[in-house]
């Protein structure tokens, strides 16, 4: 728990986003609207109003807003009474006025903690338990009533073996949900995060060799409007779906699909500039193919169609994680003979008493640690420093039309 004050200075900020919120919800649907709000604020007094959006008939006026975002009128008194939706006062006389409620207004909260934890303490504790030992220090501490069914707030919890997040979330609606996704694979957020880590450009060419159903591409298409995206993979059934989705986002006109295996991509060698991908791992969706001896030779292809410069990002279990960076890591070798020859490697040069690196041409840059729910997972960036010694080992393929479009001789 730490100091209260954290707590108490994360929900006043949880509360100024709320108004500020609620009242662009309100200025936006006053200029779109204006007619008809008015007409049904007359109906139904300020009780909301309703509208048609693809999704149906949704609650958007005053009290539709402060029910959805969980608000009620104490939650927002002091912004109707100073007419404003600023977070930091303009004066002294407004500060002195907000510590005064400060007290009040945090030990009125209501609230329940939903917690998740992964790794060694996963199997020491349930999620509901820790749930409950949170929520029964929290309430001593801050003098917060809890409320399972309808809270003012809800604090999400999640705990590893080596790190605790605690957040408020803003929205009822979870990040995840995306408008432009048909069918979902890969979590949306982490398939943004991957998308962000890329370095994507204008006019990139980013393939992803085991698209799935095209997530992470579809999130990277949806952020890169000026760059193009190629999608393979070997399960017809998941280009299917693939291609529903990138026909229900509109996308189809910069993401492109090609069933092809990721141990022999079909592109030649140094013709993309990031290679994005989800690297199976056999829990949450199965896997027929040994990922742990499949890896080398898929990594190897996707380096060679990188090119100098460009950009990896793999989705991996800690599992392949620690494989991937063992074969980054140049091995001592039990018997040699001390010469004068040298190689080249991530460094420079190379010891010769160490087997150079499988992947000499990928640098590292970072390694961040992400959860998938019940199990976390590390995205691993890389950059290509120089080129690769492999040949291209699939069909001999193919002249480009297009930065990214391309088709078999």
């Amino acid at each position: 728990m730490g100091d209260g004050s954290d707590w108490t200075r994360a929900v006043l900020s949880w509360r100024c986003l709320q108004r500020d919120l609620m009242m662009r919800s309100d200025c936006t649907l006053s200029l779109a609207l204006p007619g008809r709000k008015r007409k049904m604020e007359e109906e139904s007094g300020v009780e909301g109003s309703t509208c048609n959006g693809p999704n149906g008939t949704q609650k958007l006026g005053l009290g539709g807003e402060r029910r959805e975002l969980g608000l009620s009128k104490d939650h927002i008194s002091s912004t109707e009474d100073s007419g404003s939706v600023n977070c930091v006062a303009g004066d002294k006389d407004e500060e002195n006025r907000r510590e005064g409620i400060r007290d009040r207004k945090t030990s009125t909260v209501s609230f329940r903690v939903n917690c998740r934890c992964s790794g060694a303490l996963s199997r020491l504790f349930s999620p509901q338990d820790l749930s409950r030992i949170i929520g029964t220090v929290a309430s001593r501490q801050l003098g917060w009533r809890v409320d399972l069914r309808k809270p003012d707030l809800e604090v999400n919890v999640y705990m590893s073996d080596d790190h605790c997040v605690l957040g408020i979330p803003l929205l009822r609606l979870p990040l995840a949900n995306r408008s432009y996704m048909k069918t979902t694979g890969l979590r949306s957020t982490i398939a943004w995060a991957m998308a962000s880590l890329s370095d994507i450009k204008p006019g990139s060419c980013v393939i992803d060799p085991m698209c799935g159903v095209g997530t992470i591409l579809l999130e990277a298409a949806h952020e890169y409007q000026d760059a193009f995206f190629l999608g393979l993979d070997i399960d017809e059934s998941q280009l299917v779906k693939a291609d529903q989705n990138v026909e229900f986002s509109k996308f189809g006109d910069r993401v492109q699909l090609l069933q092809a295996s990721s141990k022999e991509i079909p592109l030649p060698s140094c013709s993309v500039d990031v290679v994005v991908c989800d690297v199976p791992f056999g829990k949450k969706f199965g896997t027929k193919t040994d990922m742990a001896a499949s890896l080398p030779v898929i990594v190897r292809e996707m380096e060679r169609v990188l090119r100098v410069g460009g950009t990896l990002v793999l989705l991996l279990s800690p599992q392949l994680s620690c494989l991937l960076k063992k074969s980054m890591t140049p091995r001592p070798v039990t018997s040699h003979t001390q010469g004068e020859g040298t190689g080249v490697g991530l460094g420079g040069d190379v010891d010769p008493s160490h087997t150079p690196s499988l992947f000499p041409s990928l640098q590292p840059l970072s390694y961040h640690r992400v959860s998938l729910g019940a199990i976390d997972a590390l995205i691993h960036k890389y950059v290509k420093i120089l080129t690769a010694t492999t040949t291209l080992s699939g069909p001999h393929c193919i002249h480009t039309l297009n930065p990214c479009i391309v088709e078999p001789e």
